[in-house]
């Protein structure tokens, strides 16, 4: 299903929810009721749980975007490592020389093709992509270099070797949720307690009111969709992706 269509179906349902619910309550008020019999005490709580949970609502749109940001950051330094690793290696005979650039574009290829779709779905990443830059690491740390030339060159290739790999695990960390379930449990009952403030008003069902309790429990339901989305950085909608390694290495999408 589509990430668009979720966020359809989800919001069309808060708020027929929250209109449905004022309607059926309206219908049981007497006409002689009096909207501002509200207790004043009813309408400052409601406003402070929406202010409290406006704020801790926008620390969680705040923590997933930066996490979806390092991620990107992440992939971006491991696709940069890799094509340094396969440009310094000119430094070396034609055989070293192909075989390390052979296994680098081997892996790359497996990581855009194969890996992503695993990490997107499960997110982990796979046995096979760790023993491809395994063997990326061999190619460049088992062998001994000739001269002075190739000695300056050494080095360099192990360290970049090294910050893909580190870049590697890093995004193996980042390929899960970022939010804990303990987290997902306070927004969720929060946006519950926060819509059901508002039958604690006395609303009416003139067209101004129900409008804005719709647009209010749309509201909520866009922003939880929102955290949502974010909350995997590789799985969903606004997912990062593997541009960073196709524009390194164009043949491997």
């Amino acid at each position: 299903m589509s990430q668009w269509l979720v966020l359809a179906i989800a919001m069309v349902a808060a708020c027929g929810v929250v209109l449905a619910i004022t309607v059926l309550k309206q219908r049981r008020i007497s006409e002689d009721d009096d909207p501002s019999e509200t207790p004043d005490v009813i309408e400052y709580m409601t406003m402070m749980v929406g202010v409290v949970y406006a704020i801790v609502l926008g620390l969680a749109i705040a923590g997933v975007w930066e996490a979806r940001g390092a991620a990107e950051d992440t992939v971006r330094t491991e696709a940069q490592a890799l094509h340094e690793v396969s440009a310094r290696a000119r430094a070396y005979t034609p055989p070293v020389r192909d075989r390390i650039r052979t296994d680098v574009d081997r892996y790359v290829t497996y990581v855009v093709q194969k890996e992503w779709p695993v990490m997107a779905d499960r997110g982990e990443i796979t046995a096979h992509g760790t023993e491809l830059l395994a063997k990326v690491r061999a190619d460049v740390t088992d062998h001994r270099p000739r001269d002075n030339f190739e000695e300056q060159s050494y080095q360099p290739l192990v360290d970049q070797v090294a910050v893909a790999d580190g870049a590697r695990n890093a995004r193996a960390d980042a390929a899960g949720s970022t939010l804990p379930a303990v987290v997902w449990f306070g927004l969720i009952t929060g946006a519950a307690v926060t819509v059901g403030l508002i039958f604690t008003l006395q609303i009416r069902r003139s067209g101004k009111e129900l409008l804005m309790a719709g647009l209010f429990s749309a509201l909520i339901a866009f922003l939880l969709f929102l955290v949502w989305d974010l909350d995997a950085p590789f799985g969903r909608g606004l997912a990062a992706g593997v541009d960073s390694f196709t524009a390194l290495f164009p043949h491997a999408g």
